[in-house]
C-alpha cells in the first residue's frame, strides 16, 4: 500500500480510496478541487501499487493498514473519508471499527450487500482475463478500457498496476466485494452520503444505499439516474465534486 499526500499539515483531513483495478490517480480532479480546504491523502491499495508488487488479502486488512497509518501519526480524526466501489467497502470497514473518528463518510457504489456466488466466479474469471490481456497490451482490451472503464488519461497508470497484479489478488478483491458486510449497529456520529447509479450492477449499490438509510436515517442518498457504476466520479468528476461539496458545506 502507498498513501499519497497533498497536505500542508494545517487543514482537516480528507482520505480518498479507489476501487478494483483502478489507479489512485482517478482522484486527481477531486484532489485539485479539495486540497485548498483539506489535507488530502489518496490511498493506493495493495495490488494497485505502481513501483512494486503487492498483494490484496481482504477488506479488513486494507482497512486496518490505513487505520494504523493515521494512528501512528497521531491523526485520530478524519474529517472526510471517501470510498469508491470496493474502496467504499474499505471506508465502511474503517468507519465501523470506531478506531478513527470519521466526521463525514462518503460512499460511491459501495458493495455492501452480497451477490450470487456464480456471479462472483464469473467476475473473477473476467477480471483475470482483462488483466492478462492488459499485460499483453491487447488492443481490443485497451480500447474497451478507454470506452467503458476509465478515461484514456488514466491508461498508463492502469497498465503499471496491471503489470504487477496477481490472479490471487484479483480473486481476493472480488470475494471481498461480495462479503455483504453492511453494519447495522455502529454508534454512529458521522454524517453519511451514499451515491449510486442505476445501470447494470448498480442495483446492488442502490440496495446497499437503501439499507444504510434504513439503519442510519440521517444518511443522504444521491441517485445519478442512467449512470453505470461510479460513472460520475470517473467520467464527470466535476459533477461528483459538486454533489459532494454541497453535502460537506451543508450540515
Amino acid at each position: 500500500m502507498q498513501i499519497h499526500q497533498f497536505v500542508d499539515g494545517k487543514k482537516p483531513i480528507m482520505v480518498l480510496i479507489h476501487g478494483i483495478l483502478t489507479p489512485w490517480q482517478i482522484w486527481m480532479p477531486q484532489i485539485t478541487a479539495f486540497k485548498e480546504r483539506y489535507d488530502v491523502y489518496a490511498v493506493a491499495l495493495n495490488a494497485h501499487t505502481e513501483e512494486d508488487a503487492s498483494e490484496f488479502v481482504s477488506v479488513s486488512s486494507e482497512a486496518e493498514e490505513i487505520i494504523q497509518y493515521f494512528l501512528t501519526q497521531n491523526m485520530e480524526t478524519i474529517d472526510v473519508l471517501c470510498g469508491l466501489s470496493m474502496g467504499g467497502a474499505i471506508a465502511h470497514e474503517i468507519w465501523k471499527t470506531g478506531k478513527l473518528t470519521i466526521n463525514s463518510l462518503v460512499l460511491d457504489g459501495a458493495p455492501l450487500v452480497p451477490f450470487p456466488r456464480f456471479a462472483e466466479k464469473i467476475m473473477i474469471s473476467n477480471y483475470i482475463k482483462i488483466i492478462h490481456r492488459s499485460k499483453e497490451r491487447d488492443p481490443k482490451v485497451l480500447e474497451a478500457f478507454k470506452k467503458n472503464f476509465l478515461p484514456e488519461k488514466y491508461l498508463d497508470s492502469y497498465l503499471k498496476i496491471a503489470d504487477f497484479m496477481s490472479d490471487t489478488s484479483i480473486a481476493n478483491m472480488v470475494h471481498a466485494a461480495n462479503t455483504g458486510n453492511l453494519c447495522k449497529d455502529v454508534n454512529n456520529q458521522s454524517r453519511i452520503l451514499f451515491l449510486h447509479g442505476t445501470k447494470g450492477n448498480e442495483v446492488l449499490s442502490k440496495k446497499a444505499a437503501a439499507l444504510m438509510k434504513k439503519s442510519y436515517p440521517e444518511t443522504e442518498v444521491i441517485c445519478f439516474k442512467g449512470d453505470p457504476h461510479c460513472y460520475k466520479a470517473t467520467y464527470e468528476p466535476e459533477k461528483w465534486i459538486e454533489a459532494v461539496d454541497a453535502f460537506l458545506k451543508n450540515p
